[in-house]
C-alpha cells in the first residue's frame, strides 16, 4: 500500500460553532466546548483510508510545556468504543477519499488554546500533519462539567447574553444602566486567554498554571485578580474613586467591556483608566462569561467595607451631624461583585452553586488583590474558614453600622440602628429587563432563630435592634421629583412607640456625597427644633434642599446624604438616621425609525432635554449595542445645549445579527454626566 497523504481538511466552523453555540465569536478558528464531539473532516490524495491498513491517532497539545501527566497533552488512536474520561477520534462517516472523524475531550480537560496534528501510519511507516489550532472552552451544558447549570435560560442569560442591566442607586431608590458585556465579539476571546497567559502565576510556573486550567476556581481567582492593576501584574483596569479623571475615562462613563479590553491589548496591557466596581465587575463577567463560565453582576446595597474584620462599623458625628473624625471603615452606598456557577470539589460539604468572585481592589487575600471564589452558601451560613475570603463578604452583607455622636464636651453617645448592611442584593432577571431580588441567598430573615445560629458561629454579636422595640423611631423621607436641577423636601419623620407623651430634640443636615461613602461640603441645615409627641402618634419635620446650594458640590454620583439627629429629653439617648438621596438625571429618549430588520438600515434618533439653568458644553453621546452598531459611535455636538432645550440627533444603523438587541446610550456634558439610557430593539430576520 501506497502512504496515506493528507491532502486538505476541513475543520467544519460553521457546523461545529452552531453546535458549540460559539457561532456567534465571529472568529475564523474552531472554538468548542469541553466534553461535546465536534467533527472534522480529511481529504487523503492518491487513497482514501483503509480500516485494518492504516492507523490513525491524533495529538492535542495546550500550553508552553504540554506534557501527559499534566493534563495539557494527550495522543489518542481511533477507536470505536470511547471513553467519557479522555479526549477521543471516532470515524463518523467514509466517503472515498475523505473521512469525517468525531473528537471529543474530556469534560473535566484544560481551556485555552490547543494544537491539532494527525499521525498517519501504513506499515511502519508513518507521517505527521499540522491540522490547526483550536480553543477549548468550559461547558455549563455537559452534565460532567464542574460549570454544569441545568436550565436552558439561565444558560442563555449567564453564558451567551452579550448584554444586560447593572443596578445602582440606592437602596431606597434602585435603578439600572444597560451593559454591552461582548464576549463573543471580536478579538476578545484572545484576550481573555492572553490574560490567563500573562497572570503571575503562569510567570512563575507555566506547566503547573496551565495545567490547572481545568478548575473554574483557580480560573475565577485569576481572572478575579487579573481584572484590576494593583499588584502591578499587568491587569486590566485602574480603579479611581475622585476627580480628576482626566488622563483616563471617567469610570461612569464606559457602557461595555469591549472598548476596556481592546485599549488594555492595544496598548500592551498597560492598565486603562479608569474603573470603579461596577466597572470592574462587568469587565469579569465578560471574561468568565467567554470562557463558558455562567456569570452575573450582582449589586449590594449600603455595602460595609470593614478594614478591621470586627463586623462593626464605627462613625463618628458632631452635633450638627457632620463627620468627625476619619474613619477607615466605610459603607458604600452601593457595591457591585460578580457570581459564577461552578462545583466545589475543593471544599468538603454542599457548597456547588454560585460563588463570589470580586475583581475591585479593596483587600489582599493570600498576598493579592483578588477575592473569592467564595460560596454564597458558606456566606449564608457563617462558614468563615472556607476557602475563599467569607469574612470579608460576610462583613459586607452582615456587619452593623454604629454611629456616636459627640457632644461639644468631647462625650460620646452611641446610637444603635436597626439594621441597614446588605439590602436589596440584586441581579438582572433570567431573560427580562427586571431585578431580581437575591438578599435570601446571602442571609437569613432578619431576627430568625437561623440569623442567631449564624451570628454565634460567625462569633458576631447583633448589635442592631428591630424597630418594634424602639421607644421613638426616626426615619427619613423625601418628596417626590429630586431631580437635577430642582429644589426638594426631605422630612425626618419621628413615631412614638410608647403610652405615655414624649418630648424631643430634632436637626436635620445634608451634605453631598459619593457612593463609596466619602463626604462633600453641606447643603442643608436645620435649626434644633423642640417637638412634643403624643402616645402611638407621628411627627414630621421638614429640610428644603435648594439647588443653588448643591449644585456646584454635587458629586457625579448624585448623591446627598441627609442625617437627622433626634435627642430624647427622657432618657438623654440620642438616635441617627441617615438617608442618601438619589438626585435623578434627565431622561435619554430613543425612537427606532424604520422596520428593524437583518441587514438593512435602521435610523435611531435619540435626545435629552437640558433640566438645568446653564448651557451644557462639550456634550457627546457614545451609542454602542452587539450586532447593532459597529463598535462604539461617538457623536459630539458642535453647540452648547441652552437651559431647557433639547440635544437630539440620528444615528444610521445596520443591524448584523436578528433577535432581541439592546441600543445603549451614554450621555456627556460639563455639568451632566455618566446619562444612561437604552432601547430593546427587536431585529427580525432577513427574508431567504
Amino acid at each position: 500500500f501506497a502512504d496515506l497523504v493528507l491532502d486538505t481538511w476541513d475543520l467544519q466552523l460553521e457546523r461545529n460553532g452552531r453546535e458549540h453555540r460559539t457561532a456567534d465569536m465571529g472568529c475564523k478558528q474552531l472554538v468548542v466546548r469541553r466534553g461535546q464531539p465536534f467533527t472534522i473532516t480529511l481529504h487523503f490524495s492518491g487513497r482514501g483510508y483503509e480500516e485494518g491498513v492504516d492507523k490513525l491517532a491524533f495529538n492535542v497539545e495546550t500550553g508552553p510545556c504540554p506534557n501527559e501527566t499534566s493534563g495539557t497533552k494527550s495522543h489518542f488512536a481511533m477507536t470505536d468504543c470511547p471513553e467519557e474520561s479522555c479526549w477521543s477520534a471516532v470515524i463518523q462517516q467514509q466517503d472515498g477519499e475523505s473521512l469525517s472523524v468525531s473528537l471529543c475531550s474530556p469534560p473535566n480537560a484544560c481551556i485555552g488554546r490547543y494544537t491539532l496534528t494527525l499521525e498517519a501510519s501504513t506499515d511502519y511507516q508513518g507521517s505527521s500533519f499540522h491540522i490547526g489550532d483550536f480553543v477549548l472552552l468550559f461547558n455549563a451544558w455537559h452534565p460532567e462539567d464542574t460549570v454544569f447549570l441545568r436550565d436552558e435560560n439561565e444558560r442563555r442569560e449567564y453564558v451567551l447574553s452579550q448584554e444586560g442591566l447593572i443596578f445602582q442607586g440606592t437602596h431606597n431608590y434602585i435603578f439600572s444602566i444597560p451593559w454591552n458585556f461582548g464576549q463573543f465579539e471580536d478579538d476578545v476571546l484572545s484576550i481573555c486567554l492572553n490574560m490567563l497567559d500573562i497572570n503571575p502565576k503562569h510567570l512563575r510556573d507555566q506547566n503547573r498554571d496551565c495545567s490547572r486550567r481545568n478548575d473554574p476556581v483557580y480560573i475565577g481567582r485569576v481572572v478575579s485578580a487579573m481584572v484590576n492593576c494593583n499588584d502591578e501584574d499587568r491587569g486590566v483596569l485602574a480603579g479611581r474613586w475622585e476627580d480628576p479623571y482626566d488622563d483616563g475615562t471617567n469610570p461612569m462613563a464606559w457602557i461595555g467591556s469591549v472598548n476596556i479590553l481592546k485599549r488594555w491589548k492595544n496598548f500592551g496591557c498597560q492598565p486603562v483608566k479608569y474603573g470603579q466596581c461596577w466597572v470592574f465587575a462587568a469587565v469579569a463577567c465578560t471574561v468568565m462569561r467567554c470562557l463558558g463560565v455562567p456569570t452575573r453582576v450582582v449589586t449590594n446595597y449600603n455595602s460595609a467595607h470593614d478594614t478591621n474584620a470586627n463586623l462593626t462599623i464605627d462613625h463618628y458625628l458632631n452635633e450638627k451631624g457632620g463627620q468627625e473624625r476619619q474613619s477607615w471603615d466605610k459603607i458604600w452606598n452601593f457595591h457591585c461583585w460578580v457570581e459564577s456557577w461552578m462545583a466545589r470539589p475543593d471544599l468538603a460539604g454542599d457548597y456547588d452553586g454560585w460563588q463570589v468572585l470580586d475583581p475591585t481592589p479593596q483587600e489582599k487575600s493570600e498576598g493579592v488583590y483578588c477575592c473569592g471564589p467564595a460560596p454564597v452558601k458558606a456566606i449564608k451560613e457563617g462558614d468563615m474558614q472556607l476557602k475563599y475570603d467569607i469574612p470579608f463578604i460576610f462583613a459586607e452583607v452582615n456587619a452593623d453600622v454604629v454611629y456616636w455622636v459627640v457632644q461639644p464636651d468631647g462625650m460620646e453617645k452611641q446610637s444603635i440602628q436597626s439594621s441597614i448592611v446588605g439590602k436589596n442584593i440584586s441581579t438582572k432577571s433570567v431573560g427580562k429587563d427586571n431585578r431580581e431580588d437575591i438578599t435570601h441567598n446571602y442571609k437569613y430573615p432578619e431576627g430568625s432563630q437561623e440569623e442567631r445560629n449564624v451570628f454565634e458561629k460567625a462569633e458576631h454579636e447583633k448589635k442592631s435592634i428591630t424597630e418594634e422595640d424602639e421607644a421613638l423611631h426616626l426615619k427619613i423621607k423625601v418628596s417626590e421629583g429630586a431631580n437635577k436641577g430642582c429644589d426638594f423636601d426631605v422630612f425626618a419623620v419621628i413615631n412614638n412607640n410608647t403610652d405615655v407623651e414624649r418630648v424631643c430634640t430634632v436637626r436635620l443636615c445634608a451634605r453631598t456625597t459619593s457612593y463609596n461613602g466619602s463626604n462633600g461640603p453641606q447643603c442643608g441645615l436645620t435649626d434644633p427644633i423642640d417637638i412634643d409627641l403624643e402616645p402611638r402618634s407621628e411627627k414630621k419635620v421638614p429640610m428644603r434642599i435648594l439647588y443653588e446650594h448643591y449644585k456646584d458640590s454635587l458629586t457625579q454620583d448624585n448623591l446627598i446624604k441627609v442625617v437627622a439627629l433626634l435627642t430624647d429629653h427622657q432618657t438623654g439617648d440620642v438616635m441617627v438616621a441617615v438617608r442618601d438621596v438619589y438626585v435623578e438625571n434627565p431622561p435619554i429618549k430613543i425612537r427606532i425609525l424604520g422596520e428593524p430588520m437583518q441587514n438593512r438600515k435602521l435610523v435611531a434618533e435619540i435626545s435629552l432635554v437640558n433640566p438645568l439653568e446653564v448651557p451644557l458644553n462639550n456634550c457627546v453621546f457614545v451609542v454602542e449595542g452587539t450586532g447593532l452598531t459597529k463598535g462604539q459611535q461617538i457623536k459630539e455636538l458642535e453647540e452648547p445645549v441652552e437651559p431647557q432645550a433639547e440635544a437630539k440627533f440620528r444615528l444610521d444603523l445596520m443591524p448584523q445579527q436578528s433577535g432581541l438587541q439592546k441600543l445603549m446610550v451614554d450621555f456627556e456634558s460639563d455639568q451632566l454626566r455618566g446619562v444612561k439610557g437604552y432601547r430593546n430593539v427587536i431585529i427580525a430576520p432577513q427574508p431567504m
